[in-house]
């Protein structure tokens, strides 16, 4: 079974409540359609009731009445979610009437939701912004205990089947973090792996901290930090199988990872990249994608308290079909944790 395919089928067998905030928006109102006919997930869908009939009219939408339906300026819970908002926020000096205004903002109003137990994930960015779609998850939803930075995480579906997950290879930080320490980056290392157990569904993530140095092979202080990284890592997650450092080879190949690092249980073996800054992560990952013709997944951001996911505007209907299910399959497995 491909994939994709598999979490979808995760996603069906213990269906999640999954906001979509954009929900006037033609591609997001498709793949919500086609996402209730399959039973991918329970669909909560913001906007204005009218607006929102008139479109599954317009497109032909015949499933749209199996969500949801909610209107943030006619909801009879705008009160309550803008006293959850104003005490979330009182601190920071938001007065009540902010907080008032800001629940009309689907995005906001979205993640206030989720804050109040009425829903599990949220996905938006077909309209918005990283930022806008970040700003009120970070405000009202926060990063998950012990976690104090966003990431994104790809998943890649080589040709190659020798290396990784039978050619899946689950990597981060592609999206969010631009120059994270070693504090963060084992964090990414952490919410990685976790990643590639919820949403790649890899029973055992073996995360390679990578460098342009393989076990002392170079001195550098931007090794050093790898070198830090792997330390804290195993601090956070003693059960975490990761090691570091090593170059993309070793991580990779048998023969070299045997060769380069001896001993190592995930030179040669590893299912999980965590690359040393954003700027390798991006670049890196785009080359395998254009010259490798490996599919990639994603991004799925990662280390927030629930679910919050960001779409490109320039998203097709299947890439937000495909975001819900692996949306779904990330709130399945908070559950699982907490």
């Amino acid at each position: 079974m491909k994939l994709i395919d598999s979490i979808i089928e995760r996603a069906k067998q213990n269906r999640q409540r999954i906001v979509l905030p954009e929900g006037t928006e033609e591609r997001t109102l498709t793949a919500a359609d086609r996402a209730l006919a399959d039973g991918l997930a329970d669909l909560i869908i913001l906007g204005n009731i009218e607006e929102l009939h008139a479109l599954a009219d317009k497109l032909g939408l015949k499933n749209i009445d199996k969500a949801t339906l909610i209107d943030p300026a006619t909801s009879p819970k705008r009160e309550e979610y803008a006293q959850l908002l104003y005490e979330l926020r009182k601190k920071k000096g938001m007065t009540i009437e902010q907080a008032r205004e800001k629940v009309l903002d689907p995005l906001y109003f979205g993640c206030l939701i989720i804050k109040n137990g009425d829903a599990d994930g949220q996905i938006s960015g077909a309209l918005s912004t990283t930022g806008d779609t970040l700003r009120p998850a970070l405000q009202i939803i926060k990063c998950k205990p012990g976690v104090t930075c966003v990431s994104g995480a790809m998943l890649l579906i080589c040709q190659n089947k020798e290396y990784g997950e039978d050619g899946v290879l689950v990597v981060g930080d592609v999206a969010v973090t631009p120059v994270p320490d070693a504090a963060q980056l084992s964090q990414i290392a952490v919410c990685t792996a976790q990643t590639a157990r919820a949403v790649a569904g890899f029973a055992e993530p073996r995360v390679a901290m990578l460098s342009f140095s393989t076990k002392g092979s170079a001195t550098h202080e931007v090794v050093d930090k790898v070198v830090e990284a792997t330390r804290l890592a195993h601090e956070l997650d003693p059960s975490l199988l990761v090691d570091g450092e090593l170059q993309a080879d070793a991580a990779l190949v048998p023969s070299v990872g045997a060769k380069k690092a001896p001993g190592s249980d995930i030179a040669g073996r590893a299912n999980v990249l965590v690359f040393p800054s954003l700027e390798v992560g991006n670049i890196g990952y785009k080359l395998v994608q254009r010259l490798g013709n490996a599919d990639a997944i994603g991004p799925v951001l990662q280390g927030i308290a629930r679910p919050v996911n960001d779409l490109s505007r320039g998203c097709s209907v299947e890439d937000i079909y495909r975001l819900i299910a692996i949306t779904a399959c990330q709130a399945q497995d908070e559950k699982r944790e907490q």
